[in-house]
């Protein structure tokens, strides 16, 4: 078993950007690590405090993913945070050789080594 993460920047705090962001932020990770529906065990996601409109697993039922145990909360208010960030961890029971990381728009200054 294997975990991904992601994370996707700046998002802007209305209903249907969060959804379209946390859905892009999902199939990116899906295409890039060859991982269906079937191979997730559980996802968990975080947000900053600045995203209230939507909660991000939501987008899993979106995109016709009924079996996915997903989970929302908020992320820690550290100081000098990204604002409008989608955090996400998905748990796979696929045997992964290489795990694919993604961290899209400015998400991608949370991890300049990726």
């Amino acid at each position: 078993m294997k975990s991904v993460r992601g994370a996707i920047a700046v998002v802007e705090n209305k209903e249907d950007l969060i959804l379209l962001s946390s859905k892009k932020l999902i199939n990116e990770i899906l295409e890039n690590n060859s991982i269906s529906e079937e191979d997730i065990e559980f996802a968990i996601f975080t947000v900053t405090k600045d995203l209230t409109k939507a909660f991000p697993a939501k987008a899993f039922r979106e995109l016709g993913m009924y079996t996915v145990a997903a989970i929302d909360t908020l992320a820690p208010d550290v100081d000098g945070d990204i604002k409008g960030c989608i955090r996400v961890l998905i748990h796979t029971t696929k045997d992964l050789k290489k795990v694919n990381h993604i961290y899209l728009d400015d998400a991608k200054n949370l991890r300049p080594d990726r």
